[in-house]
């Protein structure tokens, strides 16, 4: 009787980790996401992604993790194979290497900011091995991750964003004086530096100055081959979640009043001390605007389950304008996205259960798919 509830219950796959900036971002949403599953409806296998891109199993993985004990777990993989939907461990044995199972899965739930999981690869592994799995697919997931071709998009859209301009890396280290009169070209002071794939605010910089813009430049570069290069603004930070597939649906906005300059990451994640204001504090029409062009955004990108919205708002004109999307936010204890969700009705674990509906819906959307195609006669 024991057995058969337990093979009832949903088999998860929550991956975290992964070779990214933000793998430490990572183990925060993954630890607090851990505890929302109910026991009672899932049986969670945690799969941890090294800096070096291993996936690892064992015990505690997000507790080994986090302490730089991963020399206690074991390699794991993944097939690309549709037929195999286990999750395999890699045994060493006298004749070689052995893939030993470890458990059949029915949701993989990526908690990967940044490379390799936010940009569309590990959906494309998902995709390979037809999966059911949490977020958007490859297209939203890649166009969401990259900040020049999301702007080309929202631009396309009529969806307003700020100015920018892309310099590769190559050309800043053979040319920076080219390179900086580039950006100074935007306009003046201050200009924001940015990797054109990344999130949470690494490697970003306000720059008041061209000693700033070269130091910026630098470290922008170390991140990306590819640096956007945006103007600054006298703007508040007001950000919307969306929730949903072909329908999607969108949150009470919140406003970012950050204790350092802009946004960072030590005042998202280290220090905590940015103060959120949930709900904004907007005129009723001006909401109406925000969650607009979040959902116009999320479907321009064919995204899927979970994105978060960030917008600039000018002071002084009041004028809304398009930042960026993030197609796996945040999901600390301390993070913008269910902290709107739950300012609109939604408890916690109720936003992760419907996040895991969601990632149902759209496999079952993808299996409705012909693969074939025949000929009458």
């Amino acid at each position: 009787m024991k057995q058969d509830m337990v093979e009832q219950k949903l088999r998860i796959g929550l991956i975290f980790g992964g070779r990214s900036a933000e793998h430490e971002v990572s183990l925060m949403s993954a630890t607090s996401v851990l505890a929302a599953l109910d026991p009672e409806k899932y049986e969670v296998t945690c799969i941890g992604v090294t800096h070096d891109g291993a996936w690892l199993v064992g015990e505690d993985v997000l507790e080994a993790m986090k302490t730089g004990r991963a020399q206690s777990l074991h390699p794991a993989v993944l097939l690309h194979d549709p037929a195999q939907s286990e999750l395999f461990c890699i045994r060493k044995q006298d004749t070689g290497r052995q893939l030993e199972m470890v458990t059949r899965l029915d949701v993989l739930f990526p908690l990967i900011h940044g490379t390799n999981g936010e940009d569309g690869t590990i959906q494309g592994l998902f995709e390979l091995a037809d999966r059911a799995y949490v977020g958007s697919g490859v297209v939203g997931s890649a166009v969401g991750m990259d900040k020049v071709v999301f702007k080309d998009v929202m631009r396309a859209n009529g969806i307003p964003v700020v100015r920018s301009t892309l310099i590769l890396r190559q050309d800043f280290e053979h040319r920076p004086e080219a390179a900086i009169e580039a950006a100074e070209a935007l306009g003046p002071y201050p200009l924001f530096t940015k990797p054109v794939n990344l999130g949470s605010s690494v490697g970003i910089s306000k720059c008041v100055s061209r000693s700033d813009l070269m130091e910026g430049l630098i470290e922008a570069a170390r991140y990306d081959r590819r640096i956007l290069v945006e103007q600054g603004i006298d703007a508040r930070e007001i950000e919307v979640s969306v929730l949903g597939n072909e329908h999607p649906i969108a949150s009470v906005p919140g406003e970012v009043l950050p204790s350092r300059e802009f946004y960072s990451y030590e005042s998202k994640y280290t220090d905590g001390t940015s103060e959120l204001l949930i709900p904004a504090p907007l005129e009723e029409e001006e909401v109406r605007q925000f969650q607009d062009f979040a959902v116009r955004a999320y479907e321009a990108c064919d995204c899927a389950g979970l994105a978060r919205v960030d917008f600039l708002m000018e002071k002084r004109s009041r004028r809304i304008i398009l930042n960026e999307l993030n197609t796996i936010p945040g999901f600390t204890n301390i993070s913008m996205y269910p902290k709107l969700w739950m300012a609109s009705g939604f408890t916690y674990p109720g936003l992760v259960d419907r996040l895991i509906e969601l990632a149902l819906e759209r496999k079952a959307q993808r299996d409705r798919t012909e693969h074939r195609f025949w000929r009458d006669g």
